[in-house]
């Protein structure tokens, strides 16, 4: 069980309790904030409360959260783009729009249901049950190339590989604004954004360090399109390092404007290639995805565009 305190500042006055803790405390919805309110497991100063309760200026809000009930992970006959397999690891092209592993309101349609019934028990457990033979994960809206372990032996190898950064990870992105450099490097830390707990932001506040390598493929004005070469790894860090220096990905709600010029399914950035020593060789082996269908059209009409002015 999970026990939490928050102290209300008074910028924060006037919010509703069950949009305030859904902002602060990470993977907790609305409509599970209010639920732990009927249970009364949510008081304020020392007293049950509504969730439409309005904070007010030193409030003292105290939260319990009951241990999560075990939940089993079904296997899904869902198709996968396998890019290589063999019996240590499986390298997957993801489409935009799955979400990787099962998490609060996902437990089915993921890439892990996919997993498990394409492997059958051949995966990993170093991740625990939800998350059966994920090295690594892309955003939900991300797409392109990933690997997964199929045994223990395999996927601590990888860790330690993304540890030491000796795999290769390079996207591709569209971005808004003209990126005046050819080429740069990102060195900001990430952590939880102080102000909204579900989103990440660059802090010095409880962070990591976080280095992104850009070069420029095209411009078009408006919007450049780059490559983007992790040598860390953090929670969205292309999306926010791009939006610290002004640049947010086209397509992203969350970092970038609310408004899209474009009608996207979500942000235009791809895992585009891949490099990793083979955990049991030790042999460099490379994979590529090549752009969605989506993102070619965009950058055509964003190319027709250009010739026309």
């Amino acid at each position: 069980m999970d026990f939490f305190e928050f102290f209300v500042e008074a910028e924060e006055a006037g919010k509703r309790i069950d949009v305030y803790l859904s902002e602060k405390i990470e993977n907790c919805s609305r409509s599970y904030i209010q639920k732990l309110i009927n249970e009364k497991r949510i008081q304020v100063n020392q007293k049950a409360t509504r969730s439409n309760y309005k904070l007010k200026h030193k409030d003292l809000l105290y939260v319990e959260i009951p241990e999560a009930e075990p939940i089993e992970i079904q296997a899904e006959d869902i198709p996968l783009d396998i890019v290589y397999e063999d019996e240590d690891v499986i390298v997957i092209n993801k489409a935009q729009g799955m979400v990787v592993h099962p998490a609060a309101g996902h437990y089915s349609g993921t890439l892990v249901n996919a997993l498990l019934f394409h492997c059958r028990d051949g995966l990993s457990g170093i991740n625990g049950s939800l998350r059966p033979g994920i090295v690594h994960r892309l955003d939900k809206d991300t797409s392109g190339i990933l690997i997964a372990a199929k045994n223990d032996r395999a996927h601590q190898e990888l860790t330690i590989q993304l540890k030491e950064r000796a795999i290769v990870r390079e996207y591709h992105a569209i971005v808004y604004n003209n990126l005046v450099e050819d080429y740069g490097t990102i060195n900001a830390p990430i952590g939880r954004d102080p102000k909204d707990r579900k989103k990440m932001a660059v802090t010095v506040k409880n962070s990591k360090e976080a280095i992104t390598h850009f070069r420029v493929l095209e411009r078009f004005g408006d919007f450049t399109y780059i490559e983007a070469r992790l040598e860390t790894g953090r929670t969205h860090q292309i999306r926010v390092h791009m939006k610290h220096i002004g640049h947010p990905v086209l397509g992203d709600d969350t970092y970038g404007p609310k408004k899209q010029p474009f009608k996207l399914n979500g942000q235009m950035l791809h895992a585009r290639f891949l490099g990793f020593y083979h955990p049991s060789t030790r042999e460099y082996m490379e994979f590529e995805a090549p752009l969605p269908d989506y993102f070619n059209e965009l950058l055509n009409l964003l190319r027709n565009r250009e010739k026309k002015l």
